[in-house]
């Protein structure tokens, strides 16, 4: 009963650490995967970077996609396409 009392602090403190940091991290890894897998030609998007344009092809085999952008064509991996600067540019405007 000793041995499991001098336990007790650290599988609460691993308890608490996954509650709060593990879960949530896993939860928005998943929905930033999500959101990737669903992007498509004509999209308007902005990179992680910061680099705004429009999809014109997506890459299935080597999970790429080409941005048009005010300057060129430039080709980009999916998982460098911001999921939140995206959604906020894409929806829609508020009226007042």
């Amino acid at each position: 009963m000793g041995d499991l009392q001098s336990f007790l602090p650290f599988i609460l403190m691993f308890v608490v650490i996954y509650f709060f940091m593990i879960a949530p991290q896993m939860k928005r890894a998943k929905k930033e995967k999500k959101f990737a897998a669903e992007l498509k030609r004509g999209d308007k998007v902005i990179t992680k970077s910061g680099l705004h344009g429009k999809i014109l092809e997506l890459g299935d085999k080597d999970n790429t996609c080409i941005i048009e952008t005010m300057s060129g064509k430039v080709k980009f991996e999916r998982s460098a396409i911001s999921m939140e600067m995206s959604t906020a540019l894409n929806a829609p405007a508020k009226t007042k």
